[in-house]
């Protein structure tokens, strides 16, 4: 059984280099594609090269917009285009690690009746963790950016007139990714096609990955639609494959996460007070982490992965 890893990073080049390196030393018939936006973050290729089956593809992606969907999908692109085969496919970010030995995980999927573990919800529906309005706001309308970025002058003004958005259910101003101005137009949703959400973050067998990039280059109606809305990324995936109906899915995607405090969809900086509930055995990843805050916690959790894997 192969497995593939998908690492989105853009930033903190040191904790790439000890993500891969870890995930090498636990896996090391794994094979890695880094996706890295290299704007504001550039790498030293050399300290990858010391690994096999390591591949490094450059693309950009911002926060909240189909950038990231885009990423994805060339990141598949590029997997099949040169052949490199793997049974399943786990997206992490480069601020993810383990929190169990990787061969634990191993074992786990080649055991299971599942075909993809993800978290998925109906968004306009009581067990969604958001609000309908949220959902609404996300989904139910299609944006315009009209800036990347705000002065916070700007911004101040932007957020006393965004009163609009409670008077009225026809135009949306949204602020936390730019300036947007969404117009809430004919969904594509409905009693046979609904919208779901979820993590961006997943493990997927192949087969699950070919039909997303199925749908992806065939559902253009859907391709267009998610591309106007806000943060496709938490849900374009879920709703294609749930809507399939052709797999068995695990709603999990086997990440701890702490938004106790936290607020705009950030989780916490995990430290050691932590460990605990993040090495809970239904978990195998957690994010996320900052070296620069604190790296101790880093260090007890290779120490517990390479202890129960034997690794010296």
């Amino acid at each position: 059984m192969k497995i593939c890893y998908l690492i989105m990073s853009h930033k903190d080049p040191e904790q790439i280099y000890r993500l891969i390196r870890t995930i090498k030393r636990l896996n090391p018939n794994s094979h890695i594609l880094l996706s890295h936006d290299s704007i504001n973050c550039t790498l030293d290729i050399s300290m990858l090269q010391t690994f096999s089956g390591v591949d490094v593809q450059y693309t950009t992606a911002e926060r909240g917009d189909f950038s990231l969907i885009y990423k994805y999908f060339s990141a598949i692109k590029y997997l099949f285009s040169n052949k490199i085969d793997f049974d399943w496919l786990i997206t992490l970010s480069g601020q993810d690690y383990p929190t169990q030995p990787l061969s634990e995980l191993e074992y786990l999927l080649s055991t299971t009746e599942y075909d993809g573990f993800l978290q998925y919800f109906k968004v306009f529906s009581p067990e969604s963790p958001w609000s309908i309005r949220e959902g609404s706001q996300r989904y139910l309308y299609q944006y315009k950016r009209m800036f990347s970025s705000l002065p916070n002058w700007i911004i101040s003004i932007v957020k006393a007139i965004k009163i609009v958005n409670y008077l009225q259910p026809f135009i949306r101003i949204h602020s936390s990714y730019g300036l947007r101005i969404g117009l809430k137009l004919k969904s594509i949703f409905n009693n046979n096609f609904q919208c779901y959400g979820g993590y961006f973050l997943s493990i997927l067998s192949k087969e699950c990955v070919e039909y997303l990039d199925y749908f992806y280059h065939n559902k253009s109606r859907v391709v267009k639609y998610y591309k106007s809305v806000l943060q496709p990324e938490e849900s374009f995936i879920q709703t294609a494959l749930v809507n399939s109906k052709k797999f068995k899915l695990y709603n999990e995607c086997k990440h701890y996460f702490d938004f106790s405090k936290t607020s705009h969809g950030h989780p916490a900086i995990l430290t050691e007070k932590n460990y605990t509930a993040m090495t809970q055995r239904k978990y195998y990843f957690a994010r996320k982490f900052d070296v620069n805050v604190n790296s101790k916690i880093l260090d007890i959790l290779d120490q517990e992965c390479f202890t129960k894997t034997k690794i010296k």
